[in-house]
């Protein structure tokens, strides 16, 4: 991954290698600026005076993570892959929190008003509106462009613009009058269901080798073209399993026959929420003044498999537009898994709701908060060292530290030093698959 650069008056440079970033501090001339992702600011030069090149901000939008690439356009339709990161954002999450919240609230108001007047008729939403869990995936992916556009000069943003068309994945002969009348949504079959079965055979497990569709009924026993009733497997088990009854192929792993009939039913969400999402993603990046502009899912499975590259959310990003050369690619991946910054309730509860335990009313102590990312030097004492981590801070001001060995409690406030503040992410290094 490159390093990001700034000048003195914090507007984006041209990113550069960890050696140049290197020799760069060795002489003073820069400092770091912050953590996660690493940059850089300069103390001796301006935007003026440096020469950028157009930059392209790739994103493929996703449910659970969404992929997002910086690639620097070269000539005759060469493309330079400077940074990949992965955004997994916490959707479900939001929305399990406030089905829970719900239902608290449900229950404190049931035994205390008898009759309550109803209050949903004088309430609109606005035109657009979508639910806070979907409306978390776009406003963290808008979020982290700008983040970059104030770390990159970024010229143009390019995303997938993918249409799940639900309808036609379960049943692909459906038209006319019946398709009208049926659930909205346009995938190409076989690409959903690589996704879906996690591109591997579902009898035994391949990866790797050529798959095929295949009926679980098969058509000679009246199985139909419904997706439900389809999944992939290996050339052998294909021709093996024939038109046998599934119960029958799999009569001794039953484990794996259960797990078969479940996936076959999974509910299409993950397919409804980018279909939602997709043009209000579109109309964010739009606002932000850079051109934008649209290509088709079908492209970007083109150019990764024209190009032999493995199958991940950050190089599918890496993949969208259109192209012939992609440099690159071969780098660790910044992953950015959202956490939130806290949460507005005080009160810890138990699983069956009733309170367990109360949290301070404010979040700051000594100047720290929990998710601050911290070194702390301690002197002496079980905990004698120099270690780096997430701090949890308490009233007291003894607090507790989570680093990649584990975690430390009872830290005085007094031997940290803040390193970066609590930014609503966790961040990790993934490497790319050759």
């Amino acid at each position: 991954m490159s390093v990001f650069v700034i000048d003195r008056k914090k507007r984006p440079l041209m990113p550069c290698s960890w050696k140049r970033a290197k020799k760069l501090m060795a002489s003073g001339r820069a400092r770091v600026d912050r953590i996660y992702p690493f940059t850089i600011r300069l103390v001796d030069r301006l935007v003026e005076d440096s020469a950028l090149q157009p930059i392209v901000c790739k994103t493929d939008p996703g449910s659970t993570v969404t992929g997002i690439a910086l690639v620097r356009e070269g000539d005759a339709g060469e493309h330079v892959v400077l940074c990949l990161f992965e955004l997994a954002h916490r959707g479900r999450q939001i929305s399990e929190d406030m089905t829970q919240r719900a239902g608290q609230r449900r229950r404190r108001r049931s035994p205390n008003l008898r009759y309550r007047q109803p209050r949903f008729n004088n309430r609109r939403k606005p035109e657009g509106w979508l639910p806070p869990s979907l409306q978390h995936r776009v406003d963290t992916t808008e979020t982290w462009i700008k983040r970059l556009r104030k770390l990159v000069p970024i010229t143009s943003i390019e995303m997938e613009l993918v249409r799940f068309d639900m309808q036609k994945m379960e049943n692909p002969e459906i038209s006319g009058v019946e398709y009208q009348r049926g659930e909205l949504a346009g995938y190409e079959a076989r690409e959903y269901l690589l996704e879906k079965w996690h591109r591997r055979c579902a009898y035994c497990d391949a990866q790797n080798v050529p798959l095929e569709i295949e009926h679980i009924v098969s058509q000679s026993r009246g199985g139909s073209h419904r997706l439900s009733n389809l999944t992939l497997s290996c050339r052998p088990c294909n021709q093996k399993k024939g038109n046998q009854r599934i119960e029958d192929f799999l009569a001794g792993d039953v484990g794996r026959l259960d797990r078969i009939r479940a996936q076959a039913k999974a509910p299409l969400k993950d397919a409804a929420a980018v279909n939602s999402t997709r043009w209000a993603l579109f109309r964010a990046l739009e606002a932000t003044g850079l051109p934008v502009q649209t290509f088709s899912g079908g492209r970007t499975k083109f150019n990764r498999t024209r190009l032999e590259i493995p199958k991940s959310h950050a190089l599918d990003a890496a993949c969208v537009g259109d192209f012939s050369i992609l440099d690159g690619w071969q780098r660790p991946v910044l992953r950015a898994v959202c956490t939130g910054r806290g949460a507005y309730k005080r009160t810890r509860l138990d699983k069956y709701g009733f309170p367990r335990g109360y949290l301070m009313r404010k979040k700051q102590v000594n100047g720290f908060a929990t998710g601050d990312m911290v070194k702390a030097r301690v002197p002496t004492g079980r905990h004698k060292g120099v270690h780096t981590g997430r701090v949890a801070v308490r009233a007291s001001g003894w607090f507790g530290i989570t680093t990649s060995k584990g975690k430390l409690d009872g830290v005085s406030w007094k031997h940290l030093q803040l390193v970066q503040k609590n930014d609503g992410y966790g961040y990790f290094f993934t490497p790319t698959r050759s």
